[in-house]
């Protein structure tokens, strides 16, 4: 007989090995909603990750993400430097980077706050903005210096610049 703390731990194992499994039927959907993210050069050797588990192990260094937060469906697909200030984000950790970063998101995104990746309530931020497909760039934080904030000026513009998030963002076609 377990003891009742044993039985909570194997309990909880349980209950994580359960909601981290992916069906076959889910899995083929998550993957192909991962790649649509970007183009097929890019997307078909891709790592596709749902949820922090490996559902396709890739070759070309980009990883693939069939949504950006939780049941958004908005996918993604990042370099390297992309994956390092996704984790940083994630996680509330300082994050600076010396090199160019590529992330694409040709489906669009869910909407966020343009100023603050930690808003309460993103959703009714004061700036707001669900973009159409696009493309992020992570550059060096001095190369922002001259390019717009504001979404709404027509072309690329920088998202959560007063952070060590920042990035440009590149409209590809029209907002949804």
């Amino acid at each position: 007989m377990l003891n009742p703390d044993k039985k909570k731990i194997l309990l909880a194992f349980a209950v994580i090995l359960l909601a981290g499994t992916v069906q076959a039927a889910d899995k083929k959907a998550l993957i192909a909603q991962a790649k649509s993210a970007a183009p097929s050069m890019i997307s078909a050797d891709a790592t596709i990750i749902y949820r922090g588990e490996v559902l396709l192990e890739g070759s070309n260094g980009w990883v693939c993400l069939p949504e950006t937060l939780p049941d958004d469906k908005a996918p993604m697909c990042n370099d390297a430097v992309w994956m390092e200030m996704m984790s940083a984000v994630g996680t509330k950790a300082p994050f600076s980077s010396t090199k160019m970063g590529f992330s694409y998101m040709l489906q669009g995104d869910g909407g966020v706050s343009n100023s603050d990746p930690y808003h309460a309530d993103h959703m009714n931020a004061p700036d707001f903005i669900k973009e159409g497909p696009h493309l992020m760039i992570i550059v060096p934080k001095a190369a922002l210096q001259g390019i717009t904030n504001d979404p709404q000026a027509g072309g690329p513009y920088v998202m959560w610049g007063e952070t060590d998030y920042a990035h440009i963002m590149i409209p590809v076609a029209n907002r949804k």
